[in-house]
């Protein structure tokens, strides 16, 4: 074997163990963010502590749960609109979000935003909200 052909093979191995490596990477952090994502679906915290802030929020009519979620997120009330919609998803108040306005505030979790905002009446699920804000 001569010199060109062992530089060559030589670069060969390191270009594969490169590309090895940056796959075992690439794997790792997607297995990180995936776990951190689902935890996150079933353990998330609300935005903030009690007492909170109770903040005023109006669903119309035909909003998805993702628009719901975009509106909660301005508003301060979530920290991320897909991770509303995923637990939307999972829970049993899918397809149950009702168009209203609600009182809802910053100590409460998804899901018991998803619970005053599936309410039969909206007027009663606001009086809800201000009772579970304190």
């Amino acid at each position: 074997m001569n010199t060109k052909q062992m530089i060559v093979a030589v670069l060969g191995m390191i270009f594969r163990v490169a590309i090895a490596v940056l796959a075992i990477v690439l794997v790792y952090k997607g297995a990180v963010t995936a776990y951190d994502y689902g935890y996150r679906v079933f353990q998330e915290p609300p935005v903030a502590e009690k007492p909170g802030a109770d903040v005023q929020v109006e669903i119309t009519v035909g909003k998805s749960a993702l628009q719901i979620g975009e509106i909660l997120e301005s508003k301060g009330l979530i920290r991320d609109a897909k991770l509303f919609y995923v637990q939307n998803l999972l829970s049993h108040y899918k397809d149950k979000l009702r168009a209203g306005v609600y009182i809802l505030n910053t100590s409460m979790t998804m899901e018991e935003m998803m619970q005053i905002m599936s309410a039969a009446e909206p007027d009663e699920a606001a009086d809800t909200a201000g009772e579970a804000g304190n």
